[in-house]
């Protein structure tokens, strides 16, 4: 999907242990990554972002001045920066310490210790979404199609249409929650509806439900992406309607083949 290569990556490591700064920066560079900047805490991070910005930012979960969410919260309150690529790598499992970065539309969170093939994956998906590779469809324009994007954190869904706009979907419409999607598709027409499973007021299952109910778009298509880890919860998803399920974070290069398939079958 992406022109560009590993090689044309500019990364900020954030380690503040020299032991596994070194482990990284090997790893990266067997994945041909030559630039990689090197701080140890949130500040020096900071100060390097605004001086050369990176393409991407790989960070540990705690340092000695900080912690990785307080980090990416000043660089998602910067709206210079909002955007910029971010890779967690951390040995923390518990859901609720990591739902945040979730939220906040990382391109990658890595288990510590991560394999070769968990760090291709994330840096393939740093490359995809700073490339622009527009969808390749058999019954749709991509510029003409319409997508409906639902999500209650705005980072979200920044992440999701920046993925869209790089495939050259550009007719998007966003909604904060299920209640809003709903009043949406009362009022505009979608070929595509991408929503989030955890939402207040209605929740993606809830959407997927009355979408499915409805004698006036029951037919669109439904992605969900989901944090949601929960397999009960998920079978529950698949049983509304919903067509194709993706995670958050999510691939890129998924997202582009789960589109094609959607806007494609014309069953």
């Amino acid at each position: 999907m992406h022109s560009l290569s590993p090689s044309d990556l500019n990364i900020l490591l954030v380690e503040p242990s020299a032991m596994q700064r070194k482990l990284i920066t090997q790893q990266l560079q067997q994945e041909s990554v030559v630039a990689i900047d090197q701080v140890t805490g949130r500040q020096q991070a900071l100060e390097r972002i605004r001086a050369v910005r990176p393409d991407l930012v790989i960070s540990a979960l705690h340092y000695a001045d900080g912690s990785a969410v307080e980090l990416l919260q000043q660089i998602r309150s910067d709206a210079e920066l909002e955007q910029l690529p971010f890779m967690l790598v951390s040995s923390e499992t518990r859901r609720e310490q990591l739902e945040s970065f979730k939220q906040s539309g990382v391109v990658a969170i890595l288990p510590k210790p991560f394999t070769r093939a968990h760090l291709g994956k994330a840096i393939n998906a740093t490359l995809d979404l700073l490339s622009h590779e527009e969808l390749e469809l058999e019954l749709y324009d991509a510029e003409s199609v319409r997508v409906l994007v639902v999500d209650d954190s705005r980072m979200a869904r920044k992440v999701i249409i920046k993925v869209l706009n790089n495939l050259g979907i550009h007719r998007i419409r966003e909604a904060v929650d299920g209640a809003d999607a709903l009043q949406q598709l009362e009022q505009n027409t979608f070929d595509l509806v991408i929503t989030d499973y955890n939402m207040p007021q209605v929740n993606g299952l809830e959407l997927t439900e009355q979408i499915r109910q409805s004698d006036n778009f029951n037919h669109l298509p439904i992605m969900m992406v989901s944090s949601e880890a929960n397999d009960a919860h998920l079978c529950h998803v698949s049983q509304a309607g919903v067509d194709a399920i993706t995670d958050k974070p999510f691939e890129p290069e998924l997202v582009k083949q789960l589109l094609a398939r959607l806007l494609d079958d014309d069953s």
